[in-house]
């Protein structure tokens, strides 16, 4: 059955592009585009339930709702559906803003139409929200970039931290931030993908997220990586 996508954009012909990238792909359905987080949340009010998203491709930048404010209210009123971020913008502050609002994942408008279906089908089957390997990079730099602070943070907090990271999930959180899969983390520490996903699952649990993006959020403001 295919899954249900949502396209939420201002402009219509960034709505018709993403629609028609998506629609070449037999496991995908669009079946709600809005042209702003108010549009999108009236619209979901009346959709019927065999047309309701289960992913909703959310603009960052909108007039009268933009998508921060929408994920968050969508994620309060619909807390199943998960969204992602589909924009231009790479900047940090926008992007831990959406990950806090309750956004599952991050992605560039430029990103091909092969990866932004496979990444929805994979977010779908597996749970794990994606990150634009861009993104993921840019996360990375702001961990090297603030080494000093996030030290100082680091040792400052590890005896009075509520998660209980091990060495080894401490490792895998480090992994994740470079954008690696389970495959590469396991490649990369001689284990099983089953074993290295069992350990992020772990790490998800313990830091009370649902998400690698959410996941990442909290480990840089918190000095875990």
């Amino acid at each position: 059955m295919p899954i249900q996508v949502a396209i939420v954009d201002d402009k219509a012909s960034n709505r018709l592009i993403i629609k028609d990238k998506l629609l070449h792909h037999p496991q995908i359905r669009v079946t709600l585009t809005a042209e702003n987080g108010k549009d999108f949340l009236e619209q979901m009010k009346n959709l019927s339930p065999d047309k309701t998203p289960e992913v909703v491709l959310m603009d960052l930048e909108m007039p009268e709702m933009d998508g921060i404010d929408a994920v968050a209210a969508g994620s309060y009123l619909y807390p199943t559906v998960k969204y992602v971020m589909l924009t231009i913008f790479d900047d940090e502050e926008r992007i831990f803003k959406a990950i806090k609002a309750g956004a599952f994942g991050y992605l560039l408008k430029d990103e091909s139409a092969e990866n932004i279906a496979e990444v929805i089908t994979q977010m779908y089957e597996t749970g794990v929200g994606p990150i634009s390997p861009g993104i993921a990079y840019k996360m990375l730099q702001l961990v090297q970039n603030n080494s000093v602070e996030l030290s100082q943070k680091k040792s400052e907090e590890k005896e009075k931290t509520p998660f209980n990271l091990t060495d080894r999930e401490q490792e895998i959180l480090k992994l994740l931030v470079k954008g690696m899969l389970y495959k590469e983390i396991g490649n990369e520490l001689q284990i099983s993908p089953n074993t290295a996903k069992k350990h992020v699952l772990n790490i998800y649990a313990k830091l009370h997220v649902n998400s690698k993006a959410q996941a990442l959020a909290l480990a840089y403001e918190k000095g875990l990586i």
